[in-house]
């Protein structure tokens, strides 16, 4: 049985708390308790963090228990989005607590075992505490992931990663934030004694294989590890063996994305024509109020943060500013934990939302989940869906608005692809030298490098498996010499007698303040006049 590979007090708290592993859990655990990388792909609500979280807690655990838990991060949880503090919450310190006061109960003190979120939203105050004394279990982005990598103070705080959780890798590697992971993850790899295991996390991939291979990439990586047989004091031993072997891919769990849901296209009462007129509007905006009404708490997906607002005031005029509010990247960390507090705490009837609340936060049982227009994925619309009806046996309850003649026709498709259990092809990009260029400045930034081993080390991530000499060289001349007379973006030292690279003054300081793929823009601070307080 699964729940056999972990020490008796980490059972105890799991049967106390759950009627048995899901079976993502049941065969996920050996394979990460062994060593192994792992991509876990099962429905919302299925418990994939658990799945990725039970051993790595039971390794701590077993630390503390046998005297050699040390200082430093062993964990490294990555998601797409800073919104965390109510994720760790829920999955990481009710358990560590839990556990702490049945280990009181047993008399063996308290164990010292700490989780922390470093986002952007993470204040200054709590940043340089983390520094000063490490978690052990790390909740962060592929953006500030990087910035701790690149950092000279922080840098060494991550030598000691032994597992790497990445949460919802569908969202990441569609796009450059999922190349600019996949390197950061290989510079993780050559800063640490071994490379960490990795574990990918989602409810919606395709094709699975190649989410495996950009999970794992093409890297060196030691034997597995073994298992003692229960009852023995260690769960994990180093092998004896030093030899390496490459990674062909992750062991594959999937339980699928399926799962029984209640799906309903709606449409305004009138005609549908090429565009939504205003008086097509006040129909839906009608019945929003209808649905809102009949259901205990609500969440209403939109596409962009301008829809966000513009849907939220108008709901907010017809149900009173005390039923709903918005949510979206734009807004402060205060005001987004706000409304998630008191969505939970069944003070808001209904929260407007884009993709800031797609995935995973917790804002307490929704009932109901609506998405106005078309959401063009898929996988978006399952993982929006899934956001209702978010436990084990509650089956998920979603609403489709389609607002013109073609979204009527794209929501048809879409919802008769759910029926079928189809999947958008996710396309990973190909070598994004942008963001080659990044990392490239930004390793050199750290160490000086041999230019055949950085090649190397960049071909290990899946995205840049096919890059060409002449591409790394083409970038390496663009970090070394610049562009115009003025040589601009010149970071680079190149030493073409013995192959070596390093970065000059400033090499750091541009990576660490423009590194990522998420564009920069300028903008304004918005300031409430009445209380000072910043909306975003």
């Amino acid at each position: 049985m699964s729940l056999d590979l972990f020490h008796p007090l980490v059972r105890r708290w799991f049967e106390s708390r759950f009627r048995a592993p899901t079976d993502p859990q049941a065969e996920g655990w050996p394979r990460i308790a062994a060593g192994e990388d792992v991509l876990i792909a099962a429905p919302t609500g299925s418990g994939k963090t658990l799945s990725a979280f039970m051993v790595c807690i039971d390794r701590l655990m077993r630390q503390w228990l046998d005297g050699t838990l040390e200082e430093g991060i062993q964990v490294v949880y990555v998601s797409p989005l800073k919104a965390l503090s109510n994720d760790i919450q829920r999955n990481l310190q009710v358990p560590l607590l839990e556990l702490a006061a049945l280990a009181e109960q047993e008399g063996l003190g308290t164990p010292p075992i700490r989780a922390a979120v470093r986002t952007g939203d993470t204040p200054t105050a709590e940043r340089a505490a983390m520094a000063r004394r490490p978690p052990h279990i790390l909740v962060t982005t592929p953006e500030s992931l990087f910035l701790l990598l690149t950092s000279a103070k922080s840098r060494d705080l991550l030598r000691s990663v032994k597992t790497v959780i990445v949460d919802e890798i569908h969202a990441l590697a569609r796009d450059k934030r999922g190349s600019h992971l996949s390197l950061t993850l290989a510079r993780l790899d050559h800063l640490c004694e071994q490379p960490p295991v990795r574990i990918g996390l989602s409810a919606t991939q395709k094709p699975m294989e190649e989410i495996g291979a950009f999970l794992v990439g093409e890297r060196p990586r030691p034997a597995m590890a073994s298992i003692r047989p229960r009852g023995q004091q260690e769960l994990f031993t180093a092998s004896t063996a030093t030899a390496t072997r490459t990674t062909t891919g992750p062991h594959i769990v999937n339980s699928g994305h399926i799962r029984h849901l209640d799906l309903a296209l709606e449409v305004p009462p009138s005609e549908l024509q090429a565009v939504c007129s205003n008086e097509q509007w006040g129909e839906v905006y009608a019945r929003l109020c209808e649905l809102v009404a009949s259901h205990h708490s609500t969440l209403v997906f939109v596409n962009t943060r301008r829809m966000c607002e513009r849907v939220a005031h108008q709901l907010t005029e017809m149900l009173g500013p005390d039923a709903i509010t918005s949510h979206h990247g734009s807004l402060s960390r205060e005001i987004r934990l706000d409304a998630e507090q008191r969505l939970k705490s069944g003070q808001l009837k209904a929260i407007v939302a884009t993709a800031s609340l797609e995935m995973g936060i917790d804002v307490g049982y929704i009932d109901l989940v609506v998405q106005i227009g078309s959401p063009r994925s898929i996988a978006t619309f399952l993982q929006r869906i899934g956001r209702s009806g978010h436990s084990l046996g509650a089956v998920p309850k979603g609403r489709l608005m389609a607002l013109t003649r073609d979204e009527l026709l794209e929501s048809l498709a879409l919802i008769r692809a759910v029926k079928r259990g189809e999947l958008d092809r996710i396309e990973i990009p190909q070598k994004p030298l942008d963001i080659l260029a990044q990392q490239i400045i930004a390793a050199a930034a750290c160490d000086e490098w041999d230019e055949d081993a950085l090649f190397d080390l960049v071909r290990q991530a899946y995205p840049y498996r096919n890059l060409t000499r002449e591409e790394f060289e083409d970038v390496l001349q663009l970090a070394t010499e610049g562009l115009g007379i003025a040589k601009r973006g010149a970071y680079l030292h190149r030493d073409r007698i013995h192959g070596k690279i390093k970065g000059r003054a400033g090499a750091r300081l541009a990576a660490i303040t423009s590194g990522g793929a998420i564009p920069d823009m300028a903008n304004y601070r918005v300031v409430n006049a009445e209380d000072n307080t910043v909306v975003g």
